[in-house]
């Protein structure tokens, strides 16, 4: 493992904190080219890739706090220690999502449509992101397993689906939300396995993860928000009869 990438004197470059910040520049710049290519100012993507950041990284950590609190209780100077990693996604996804529709409804843009232009940018940035938890050595596997490339190859899988699909139909041929929540089912549903496969998440209820419990409950909540808009769009293109 390599955590620390470059270290000139006091100066230390930590492949964590490198990652996630290739990950950031990488996935707003092509979300934003994507925004541009549909019409939504590239300006108010970058924006909001600069409200997930910040949401995603304070609710990521907090989660994480939350789970080790033993550690954190005794250590509370760790609490800042970022660059070491610490972060659960899934507290960083839910706060994201809050604030991401809190900022687009106050710049007057369509929810659901935006976020489907930034689902599979989302995607890649995580894949880049566990690159950094493997360098750094957390997130490990059971039995060797270098679970964090299993989940970057994965990850990299769903941002390749999405593209295909983002790319091959028209907004008009499908309701909007249909790529976000196209993410949320292939994560929550890879990641609940996946997590057979982690070694540091305690086992909190049945056998099962935290991370488990909300994959599960993520991928029904999406699963009916899906089904709900689908059958919404279904009947509104519907052919009217006239009589």
């Amino acid at each position: 493992m390599y955590p620390i990438i470059f270290e000139f004197g006091p100066f230390k470059v930590y492949s964590y904190g490198l990652m996630v910040a290739a990950a950031f520049i990488v996935a707003t710049f092509l979300a934003s080219q994507e925004a541009a290519r549909q019409k939504v100012p590239a300006e108010k993507i970058f924006n909001l890739s600069i409200c997930l950041v910040v949401a995603g990284v304070l609710g990521a950590r907090l989660l994480y706090i939350l789970q080790n609190l033993e550690f954190y209780a005794i250590s509370p100077a760790s609490i800042l220690m970022l660059q070491e990693g610490g972060l659960s996604f899934y507290g960083g996804f839910i706060l994201a999502v809050i604030c991401a529709v809190i900022f687009l409804k106050r710049q007057e843009l369509p929810v659901f449509a935006t976020l489907d232009i930034i689902a599979p940018y989302l995607a890649l940035a995580q894949a880049i992101g566990r690159v950094g938890c493997f360098l750094n050595g957390c997130c490990y596997g059971i039995g060797g397993h270098p679970v964090q490339l299993y989940a970057s190859l994965n990850l990299l899988l769903i941002f390749v689906i999405l593209r295909v699909v983002q790319s091959k139909t028209k907004a008009e041929h499908h309701f909007a939300g249909r790529d976000f929540l196209f993410y949320c089912l292939l994560y929550s549903f890879s990641r609940f396995f996946m997590e057979y496969l982690r070694a540091d998440n305690l086992r909190i209820f049945a056998g099962l993860t935290v991370h488990q419990l909300i994959s599960a409950a993520v991928f029904i909540i999406s699963w009916i928000i899906w089904w709900r808009r689908w059958r919404s769009f279904a009947l509104r293109s519907q052919p009217k009869i006239k009589v």
